[in-house]
């Protein structure tokens, strides 16, 4: 009997250790020094004398091979050239796994922003908000087949650049069909609109509410010569300007940078996002023009460098895989013109390999900062975030639930934009 129930017996310790070896197998690959191991890139940067940040939970190492690390420097100013050096991650130091590349980049100097700047800009055609019905007929508009969020670049195959033009063309066609090119989304249109009388003012209209410009406050990022001899450049918001109604992107016809002075303050709440309120387009102190707006902020160049009142030499850049969570800085000005440093804590930081939003998460730690806005505000967008002596990013967004929380951008993928 004993004879015969062997190979049932071996059969089941086979099954056994199958099932072992693949849970331990599943536990390894969810484990965190896995996970860890899987989210490390191929290549890291970092600025002469800085540090990787990069983290691996025992028992991984980071080693530096030769040459080492510490002692590489690139010898040039621009942005692009970099030396080189090789890492090894290991089992405590012992047993290789991977190697990845560390870039060395020399630093590049540039000016922290944090003054209040006025943003006017003007929308490349005219954006559609919404669609409207005329007293005694349906919206032309609607009927054409226009939607929110809609820029109409063309009318009668001619540029359309503003409101006062598709109103003239309106009132001098009539009821005469116009033909409309359409930007929507990455695609274009051709559609056929006509114009309908309103019953109670008996003019022409198409039964559209549009919007061809915009304005408001933020806060200025980084300015400086990119290259040696080149213009001085800038960098503001870390998002970009959306319409407030449809959230689109607004598309950049032409637009001005302007010095702002913050008149006052509404703290920010949890739900309730504060705002900074600023006074800029009755002065006009024009500091440069915008040419870029995308998800990243906006750019443009400047026709001169504004004084720095903390920094007046600048700072160097510190490079995305050297940033790390704990203590850091923002620089901005809640009180007229008023530049000041609080503190902050960066509590995360992504790795991120390609250019994307939410680079890192902060916690405004500065009562004094704490008691005047509740923590992050509208208008303080773009505010620039130092760490270790070095300006590291830009604050986006704050956590609407929670005003003393934000997201913050890397330097990195604005000077990328840029």
């Amino acid at each position: 009997m004993k004879e015969h129930g062997r190979p049932k017996q071996t059969g089941r310790k086979k099954r056994l250790i199958g099932w072992l070896l693949s849970a331990f197998w599943v536990l390894g690959f969810y484990s965190p020094q896995a996970e860890a191991l899987r989210q490390l890139p191929e290549r890291l940067v970092i600025a002469s004398g800085q540090e990787t940040a990069a983290e691996l939970p025992f028992p991984l190492r980071l080693t530096a091979e030769e040459p080492d690390v510490q002692a590489l420097s690139a010898t040039s100013d621009t942005l692009a050239d970099v030396s080189e050096a090789k890492a090894t991650v290991s089992l405590l130091g012992l047993i290789p796994l991977r190697q990845v590349t560390v870039e060395i980049r020399d630093d590049l100097r540039l000016y922290p922003g944090g003054q209040a700047v006025g943003v006017a800009l003007q929308t490349e055609g005219v954006l559609v908000v919404g669609t409207s019905d005329l007293t005694g007929a349906f919206s032309p508009a609607r009927l054409a087949g226009l939607k929110a969020g809609d820029v109409i670049t063309q009318v009668n195959g001619k540029p359309l650049h503003s409101i006062e033009e598709l109103t003239a063309l309106v009132n001098e066609g009539g009821s005469r069909a116009m033909p409309l090119t359409v930007r929507r989304g990455e695609g274009e249109l051709r559609l056929t609109l006509e114009p309908r009388q309103d019953g109670a003012t008996g003019s022409y209209r198409i039964g559209a509410w549009v919007r061809d410009s915009t304005a408001g406050v933020g806060t200025l990022s980084f300015y400086g010569q990119m290259e040696e001899g080149g213009s001085l450049r800038y960098g503001a918001l870390g998002h970009a300007i959306t319409d407030a109604d449809t959230q689109q992107v607004l598309t950049l016809s032409r637009g001005e940078l302007m010095e702002a002075d913050v008149v006052d303050v509404r703290k920010g709440q949890s739900g309730v996002p504060g705002e900074l309120k600023g006074s800029f387009l009755r002065e006009h102190r024009v500091l440069g023009n915008i040419r870029l707006n995308n998800q990243f902020g906006i750019y443009g160049q400047l026709d001169s460098a504004p004084a720095h009142p903390l920094y007046p030499d600048g700072l160097p850049i510190g490079r995305k895989d050297a940033v790390h969570t704990g203590p850091a800085s923002i620089l901005c000005t809640v009180n007229g013109t008023s530049m000041k440093e609080y503190a902050i804590e960066i509590v995360e930081v992504a790795r991120q390999s390609a250019p994307a939003q939410r680079s890192m998460v902060l916690r405004v730690t500065d009562e004094q900062l704490l008691e005047k806005t509740g923590g992050i505000v509208q208008g303080m967008s773009g505010s620039p975030i130092l760490q270790d002596g070095r300006l590291i990013g830009a604050v986006t967004h704050v956590f609407v639930n929670d005003p003393a929380m934000g997201y913050g951008l890397f330097i990195e993928w604005m000077l990328q934009q840029e």
